[in-house]
C-alpha cells in the first residue's frame, strides 16, 4: 500500500503528533508498506528521504498554544503537487482541525482519506468556532482515529461523528537500553523531567517548588531538566542554596534522551492537563522508570491507576513531594514500578498500534474498478461550497 501521511504542525520543533506521524511511518515501512509524509518545516533541517518538506511554518495562538502552522495559497499548491506526484493509495491526515496542511489536503484531495485527532480539549474554543468552516473538509474523511477517550469526546463534542480509539505509539526498543549520563544517578537521588519549558501546562513550576521542598531535608538530591525553551531564568526560580542542584540539559537529541531516563531514580510528570495521552510517560514506562506523574485522566488510564506508577493530586507540589520522597526511600517500590510500566508499555509498542491503524485502512479502501489512487482535486480549498 502507498500511504501519504500529512502532519500539520512543523517537523524542526519536538511535539507529540509529530513524534506519533514519524513513528508511524517508520512502522509501516517495517511493515512493507511506502510512506511519503508531507510537513512543514524550515528548508536546512536534515530529513530522511521519505519525509517532505512543506515549507515554513508560522507560529499561531492555537488551543492555549502556540502552534506553528503551514496555511495559505502557498501551501495548498505544495498539498496539491505532493498528492498528484505520489499516486498514493490513501492519505492519513492528522489533527485535520488545525489550520494547516491536514486541513489543506483534506479540501484538495479526492480519494480515500482517513484523520487521527489528537486534541483533548473539551473547551476549546477554537474549534467550537471553526466548526462550521471544517464541515465541507471534514465530510471528506472516510475513516476516523482518536488516540485516546479525551481526543475522541472532544471530537464528538465539537465536530460530531465519532472515530475508533487507537492509542498513541511507542518505540519501545529505542528506549529499554541505556546507560545514564555520566555522574548520574548519584548517591542522593535523583528526579527527572523532559518537556517544553515554556509551556505552562507541562506544569515545570509545580515540580521546581516541589524540588525545593524536598532538597532542604536531601543534600544531595538532584533535579535533571531536559526539553526545548527558555532556561536562563530557572536558576532564579530556586532557592540560592540549592541552585546548583538543577541541570538543565535543554534540547537533547534521541540518544541523550534515552539516556536521561536511564539516569534518574524518578522521573516526574507534573502536567496540569490538556494531555490526551502523555508520549513522554509511555517513553519513560519504555525505559523502565520509576514514575511519578499528575493525576489527569490520561495519565491515569495509561499507568493502570497507579498500577505502573505512582500519581499524586494535580498542581500540588506538596503531594509531589510526599510521593517523590516515598519513591526514594523505597527502592523495592521503585523496582516493582519498574517492572510494572515495562509490561503496562508493551499495549503501546508502535508493531501492535500500527497494525490497528492498517485495519482501519483497509476498511476505506475502494475494491474493484472503483479502485484508484488519491488524486488532487480542481476545486479551490478557498472557494465557498
Amino acid at each position: 500500500m502507498r500511504i501519504g501521511l500529512v502532519c500539520p504542525y512543523t517537523w524542526e520543533v519536538p511535539g507529540g503528533v509529530q513524534q506519533h506521524v514519524g513513528d508511524l511511518a517508520e512502522a509501516l515501512l517495517d511493515l512493507g508498506h511506502e510512506v511519503s509524509v508531507l510537513t512543514p518545516c524550515d528548508a536546512e533541517t536534515e530529513l530522511p528521504e521519505h519525509i517532505v518538506p512543506a515549507g515554513r511554518a508560522v507560529p499561531v495562538p492555537y488551543n492555549g498554544s502556540v502552534a506553528r502552522l503551514a496555511f495559505g495559497f502557498r501551501a495548498a499548491a505544495r498539498v496539491r503537487r505532493w498528492i498528484r506526484e505520489g499516486a498514493f493509495d490513501l492519505l492519513h491526515v492528522h489533527e485535520p482541525a488545525a489550520p494547516s496542511l491536514s486541513l489543506l489536503a483534506c479540501w484538495v484531495a479526492e480519494g480515500p482519506i482517513v484523520a487521527t485527532f489528537h486534541t483533548a480539549n473539551p473547551r476549546s474554543r477554537a474549534m467550537a468556532v471553526s466548526a462550521a468552516a471544517l464541515r465541507t473538509a471534514l465530510e471528506k474523511i472516510n475513516g476516523r482515529i482518536a488516540v485516546s477517550e479525551a481526543a475522541r469526546t472532544t471530537l464528538v463534542e465539537h465536530l460530531g461523528g465519532d472515530a475508533v480509539l487507537i492509542p498513541n505509539g511507542v518505540a519501545v526498543r529505542r528506549f529499554t537500553g541505556g546507560a545514564p549520563l555520566p555522574g548520574w544517578p548519584g548517591d542522593g537521588g535523583a528526579i527527572g523531567f523532559l518537556g517544553r519549558l515554556d509551556e505552562p501546562r507541562k506544569g515545570l513550576p509545580v515540580l521546581l517548588e516541589g524540588f525545593s521542598r524536598l532538597a532542604a531535608e536531601r543534600p544531595g538530591l538532584r533535579l535533571l531538566i531536559a526539553g526545548p525553551g527558555e532556561t536562563g531564568d530557572l536558576s532564579e526560580r530556586m532557592p540560592a542554596g540549592i541552585r546548583d542542584r538543577v541541570v538543565a540539559l535543554g534540547r537533547v537529541d534521541d540518544a541523550d534522551k534515552v539516556r536521561a531516563y536511564h539516569s534518574v531514580d524518578v522521573f516526574c510528570a507534573p502536567n496540569l492537563g490538556g494531555e490526551s495521552f502523555g508520549i513522554v510517560l509511555a517513553e519513560a514506562m519504555s525505559a523502565g522508570a520509576a514514575i511519578l506523574a499528575s493525576d489527569i485522566p490520561a495519565f491515569r488510564r495509561v499507568l493502570d491507576n497507579g498500577g505502573a506508577g505512582e500519581l499524586f493530586a494535580t498542581g500540588d507540589p506538596a503531594d509531589l513531594a510526599r510521593g517523590a520522597a516515598l519513591l526514594l526511600d523505597d527502592p523495592e517500590r521503585r523496582r516493582k514500578l519498574s517492572e510494572a510500566a515495562r509490561a503496562a508499555v508493551r499495549a503501546y509498542d508502535w508493531p501492535t498500534v500500527a497494525a490497528d491503524v492498517v485495519r482501519v485502512y483497509e476498511t476505506v479502501l475502494p475494491a474493484g474498478p472503483a479502485a484508484g489512487p488519491v488524486t488532487a482535486g480542481r476545486r479551490d480549498p478557498w472557494a465557498p461550497p
